[in-house]
């Protein structure tokens, strides 16, 4: 008897799903193409969702919770969209002792933003990142991709301020 396989259709009919069939097809579907796969999923959507790694766990035939685990655990991979502008904070050992702990805190308490949130307008988003290897530069922050550091806390919370107010 043969056995007959059923390839998985795209989770819509998005045509940025042929960008992530290519990925994998580019792979020969190996399972070590996993990483590479969620970043082509992230490049072309802008974050990986639910239906997505169903999807790419079928196509590269990996169990739900092998994709869940990667995707979740590297912090690049943004599980829902993203807002216009984002920041991250490093968390990194060097950054929390310097007052990142207290910049996250008070991204928690002026926006109401805890890691992964995105304000209710969609205009931002704040990414806690475990460290982003610029601890000389202690501690860090990240606006948009532009690497801000060396700053007190009060100078951090101003230049967070000015910049939300600035992106409004």
């Amino acid at each position: 008897m043969i056995k007959q396989t059923l390839t998985p259709a795209f989770p819509s009919d998005d045509k940025r799903w042929r960008i992530v069939e290519t990925a994998m097809k580019r792979s020969n579907y190996q399972a070590d193409a996993l990483i590479e796969t969620l970043h082509a999923v992230q490049e072309a959507f802008g974050f990986v969702d639910e239906s997505a790694m169903q999807f790419v766990s079928a196509r590269l035939n990996l169990p739900a919770s092998k994709v869940y685990g990667v995707a979740t655990f590297y912090n690049l991979f943004q599980m829902k969209p993203a807002g216009e502008h984002t920041l991250s904070v490093c968390t990194g050992t060097a950054c929390h002792v310097k007052g990142n702990d207290q910049i996250v805190e008070f991204l928690r308490e002026e926006y109401g933003l805890n890691p992964g949130d995105t304000t209710p307008d969609g205009k931002l988003s704040f990414i806690g990142a475990r460290c982003v290897g610029a601890c000389g530069l202690a501690p860090v922050l990240i606006f948009d991709g532009k690497i801000v550091g060396k700053l007190s806390v009060d100078e951090m919370k101003q230049k967070i301020r000015e910049w939300v107010n600035d992106e409004s």
